[in-house]
């Protein structure tokens, strides 16, 4: 499996547990169909659920004049998954991990998501 595809599949598991709460292993499973098992996006779907309120709290601390609590669900559950990929997956250039987050907000959200994430994953990035 490709990044982008894991990308894409940590965040529909991802967006379905933060909507249903649902258990973890089983919403995995129905949401890969059978499909083999990749490293990549166990590591960002059980990365995001460990580090969730640490991730919640660094992208509340960087929004503006919104609070993250009224985040829509597409654009938090995008900006989690490329908050803990810069914070804690080396290998990946913060830039990468960006435009992948810009992709997926605009696949998923409405006209404006992709900016917003854009924003909001430029100031997390900023020492």
């Amino acid at each position: 499996m490709k990044r982008h595809e894991a990308r894409e599949k940590a965040f529909q598991i991802l967006f379905q547990l933060d909507m249903l709460e649902e258990d973890l292993e089983t919403t995995i499973e129905e949401r890969l169909n059978d499909e083999e098992k990749d490293d990549f996006l166990q590591t960002l779907v059980l990365g995001v659920v460990k580090e969730r309120q640490a991730i919640d709290e660094n992208i509340s601390a960087k929004l503006e004049k919104w609070s993250f609590h009224r985040l829509p669900s597409v654009e938090k559950t995008v900006l989690r998954i490329a908050t803990f990929e810069l914070k804690h997956i080396e290998d990946i250039p913060d830039n990468v991990s960006i435009n992948e987050a810009v992709e997926l907000a605009k696949m998923y959200g409405d006209e404006k998501s992709g900016k917003f994430v854009n924003g909001v994953l430029s100031k997390i990035i900023k020492k």
